[in-house]
C-alpha cells in the first residue's frame, strides 16, 4: 500500500507542471506515431497485391506484424517497468523507422515480410505510451487522459489518410517511406523532450529471453484484469476481421477506388476524434465507463452485421458513419478500466500484456478472414463482416454478464 500511495502522490505532484508537459508530449508523440501507422492502412492491401500476393498471403502480411508484436510487447512492458518508459519507447520507435524504410524499398515479397516482422517485434510503443499516461494521471482523471490519448491516435486517422493519398500519387511504397519519416520525428522528440515518468522502477530482474508466455496464460486468470483481457482479445479479433475484409469489400464489391477508400478513412478518423475529445468527456458525466463500453460494443456489432447486407455505396457510408461514432468509445474504455484495476508499479507490465493480447487478436483476425474469402467470388468479402458482428454481440453479452467482476468502485455511477 505504501508503494501505491507513493506512486499516486508522485502523479499528483506532477499535476501542475511535469504531468502537463509529459502528458502533452506523449500525446504529440502518439499523434506522430499514429500518423506513421495510419498512412499505411489504406495502402497495405493494395501494396501486397503489387507483389502478386493472393488474399490469403496478404492476410499473412497483415498478421505477421501483429504476431511479432504479440511476443514482443509483454517483454517491452516489463522492461519499461524495470528500466523506464523512455528508453523502451526509443527502441520501439527506432524499429518502426527501420522496418518501414525496408518495406518501402523492398525489392521482393520476402523483404516486405521481413520488414513487417521487424516493425512488429519492436512495436511496443503504444503500450509504453499508455503506461506513461498511467504514470502521470491520477485515477480520477485517467478516463479523460485515455480519452485524449485515444483522440491523439484519432488525429493520426484524420491526417494519415490525407498524407497517404499524397504519397500514393508517386507509389504505394512511398507511403511506407513517409511513415518512416514520421516515426523518425517521434523518435527525435522522445530523445530530446520526453522526461522519464516512471515513479518507481520495479526491482524484479527481467530475463529478455523470457517471451512471457506464462504471463500471457496466467494473465487471463488475474482477478478483474483477466476478464478485461479476454474482452479485449475478442474485441480485437472482431475488429481485425473487419479491417481485413473492409478494403477488398469496398474495392471489389462496391466497385470504388483506392482514392475514395482513403477519403473514407479520413472521414471515419474525423468523427472518431470528435467523439474522443468531446464525446467521452460528456458521456462520463452521465454514464459509467462500463455502460459507455457496452454502448460502443453494441453499435460496433450492429454496424458490422449491417454493412454487407445491401451492396450499395450510400448505404455503406451511412453505416460507416454510425460505426465511426461509437467504435471510438471501445478501446479508451477498456484501457481505462484495465488501468484503474492495476497498481501503479504494474502499469507497464499490464499495458504490455494488454497490448500483446490485442496483437494476438490482430494476428488471428486477418488469417480467419483470409480463409473465408475467395477472390473469384467477391460476395465472400462480406462474410468476415457478418462473423465480426455476430462475435461482437457474443462479447457484449459476456461483458454484461461479468461486469461486477471488473468494475472498479471509481467507475461505478
Amino acid at each position: 500500500m505504501a508503494r501505491s500511495a507513493d506512486a499516486i502522490s508522485h502523479a499528483q505532484f506532477l499535476t501542475p507542471n511535469l504531468m502537463n508537459r509529459s502528458f502533452w508530449i506523449i500525446a504529440l508523440i502518439n499523434i506522430i506515431n499514429s500518423l506513421s501507422f495510419t498512412i499505411l492502412i489504406p495502402t497495405i492491401y493494395q501494396y501486397g497485391r503489387e507483389f502478386n500476393l493472393s488474399d490469403i498471403e496478404t492476410s499473412f502480411l497483415f498478421a505477421i506484424f501483429s504476431i511479432a508484436q504479440f511476443f514482443a510487447t509483454p517483454i517491452i512492458g516489463k522492461l519499461s517497468d524495470r528500466f523506464g518508459r523512455r528508453p523502451l519507447l526509443i527502441i520501439s520507435l527506432a524499429g518502426t523507422v527501420v522496418g518501414n524504410f525496408l518495406a518501402g524499398t523492398a525489392p521482393n515479397a520476402s523483404v516486405l515480410f521481413l520488414a513487417r516482422f521487424l516493425d512488429g517485434i519492436t512495436g511496443g510503443n503504444i503500450s509504453v505510451a499508455q503506461a506513461v499516461i498511467s504514470d502521470v494521471t491520477t485515477p480520477e482523471n485517467r478516463a479523460k487522459g485515455f480519452g485524449i490519448f485515444g483522440a491523439s491516435l484519432g488525429l493520426g486517422f484524420v491526417m494519415g489518410p490525407v498524407l497517404s493519398l499524397v504519397a500514393q500519387q508517386r507509389s504505394l511504397g512511398t507511403a511506407f517511406l513517409v511513415s518512416a519519416v514520421f516515426a523518425a520525428i517521434a523518435l527525435v522528440i522522445t530523445i530530446f523532450f520526453l522526461p522519464e515518468t516512471l515513479p518507481e522502477r520495479s526491482e524484479e530482474r527481467v530475463n529478455i529471453f523470457d517471451l512471457g508466455l506464462q504471463d500471457l496464460i496466467t494473465g487471463l486468470t488475474f482477478p478483474k484484469l483477466g476478464i478485461l483481457f479476454i474482452i479485449n482479445l475478442c474485441v480485437g479479433t472482431t475488429f481485425t476481421l473487419f479491417t481485413f475484409a473492409f478494403q477488398p469489400y469496398y474495392l471489389k464489391v462496391l466497385h470504388q477506388d483506392n482514392k475514395s477508400l482513403t477519403l473514407l478513412f479520413l472521414a471515419i478518423g474525423v468523427v472518431g476524434v470528435i467523439v474522443q475529445i468531446q464525446g467521452v468527456k460528456i458521456m462520463t458525466r452521465y454514464l459509467s465507463l462500463v455502460k459507455i463500453l457496452f454502448l460502443g460494443l453494441f453499435f460496433r456489432s450492429l454496424s458490422f452485421v449491417l454493412m454487407p447486407i445491401i451492396p450499395d455505396i450510400y448505404f455503406f457510408l451511412i453505416i460507416s458513419t454510425i460505426f465511426s461514432l461509437f467504435n471510438s468509445l471501445v478501446q479508451p474504455m477498456i484501457s481505462t478500466l484495465i488501468s484503474l484495476n492495476t497498481s501503479p508499479e504494474e502499469q507497464g507490465r499490464m499495458s504490455g500484456l494488454n497490448a500483446s493480447y490485442l496483437s494476438a487478436a490482430n494476428g488471428i483476425g486477418p488469417i480467419i478472414a483470409g480463409l473465408m474469402v475467395n477472390q473469384d467470388r467477391p460476395e465472400t468479402y462480406g462474410y468476415p463482416l457478418y462473423l465480426a458482428g455476430i462475435f461482437t454481440f457474443i462479447v457484449l453479452y459476456f461483458a454484461i454478464r461479468q461486469r461486477r467482476k471488473y468494475t472498479p468502485k471509481l467507475a461505478v455511477q
